[in-house]
């Protein structure tokens, strides 16, 4: 199967109801009311280990209704956890000036489902404060439980992949000494889209080239071959201290290139676009407003 026949599975609202189901030329198939009796959910869907089973469910059927018909939603509609990976490209670290080539871990920090929304949908900046920025990530899916995975088992727990705009209010990193926290949570300030593809094997993201842009502008651009922890290294680590279940996020970390290290700094204001593209996956695009 090629990267353009992947099936890729999306959660959405239409006319006030929530489903899920296929992304196919033409439109969407409604694998909810198909499917819904069993698997209310994608979040059920996933912890039934059942997604190739879903998308294959899929296969031959024409589509119900059109993508201008239905607003796209964060795919895992309740993730138990929202893992995040920091500084985990080469020239990110760079940026830091601190003489560390290699950190010896991966940063992690949590984010919550409420700081983020689906594909075509507004992130938002608040009044508190004007500094809103994007980080363009991919992001496995969990599809396996399992605690102290091996890294060459690691792959069998994943899923699906899909992007997220890691959106950040840099100046609330860094309200307090130690704490990035407040800053990576703010409502509707990131999103996570535009679907779930299926993850087949190790090839499919071996070697993503992966690209933001504002407005039409690159502003950051790299490959996950030059990851510093890659994602076995990744899934293992963050097993050591926490039971991974279906569902759960994690986000593995942006290129350099975020508004913040720009001279002067760029931050996103109202009217911009911000699309994050990954081969093999497609393009999370959102539009930025200002909070009401």
């Amino acid at each position: 199967m090629t990267d353009v026949q992947r099936p890729r599975i999306s959660s959405f609202v239409r006319h006030g109801q929530r489903s899920y189901g296929a992304v196919v030329d033409g439109g969407i198939v409604d694998l909810g009311a198909r499917h819904g009796t069993r698997w209310p959910t994608l979040d059920a869907v996933l912890a039934d280990g059942a997604l190739d089973e879903l998308a294959e469910s899929a296969t031959g059927e024409s589509p119900d209704f059109g993508l201008d018909e239905v607003v796209f939603d964060i795919p895992i509609a309740r993730p138990g956890k929202i893992i995040c990976v920091g500084v985990n490209y080469p020239d990110r670290n760079a940026e830091y000036k601190d003489g560390q080539d290699l950190p010896p871990y991966p940063s992690i920090f949590i984010r919550f489902p409420e700081s983020f929304v689906g594909h075509d949908q507004a992130i938002v900046r608040p009044p508190e404060s004007e500094k809103l920025d994007y980080e363009g990530e991919l992001v496995l899916v969990i599809g396996r439980e399992g605690r102290r995975i091996p890294e060459d088992a690691a792959l069998d727990h994943v899923a699906a992949i899909t992007l997220a705009n890691e959106g950040t209010i840099r100046d609330w990193v860094r309200h307090a000494k130690f704490n990035v926290t407040q800053g990576k949570n703010f409502d509707r300030t990131g999103a996570i889209g535009p679907w779930l593809v299926p993850f087949e094997h190790e090839r499919q993201i071996a070697d993503i080239e992966l690209t933001t842009r504002v407005n039409g502008e690159v502003r950051q651009h790299d490959r996950t071959a030059r990851m510093m922890f890659g994602f076995k290294y990744l899934i293992s680590y963050i097993s050591t201290f926490t039971t991974l279940k279906p569902g759960d996020v994690i986000i593995t970390g942006t290129p350099t290139g975020a508004g913040a290290r720009l001279d002067p700094p760029v931050w996103l204001k109202p009217g911009d676009v911000v699309e994050v593209e990954a081969e093999g996956v497609g393009i999370l695009s959102n539009r930025v407003e200002d909070e009401l």
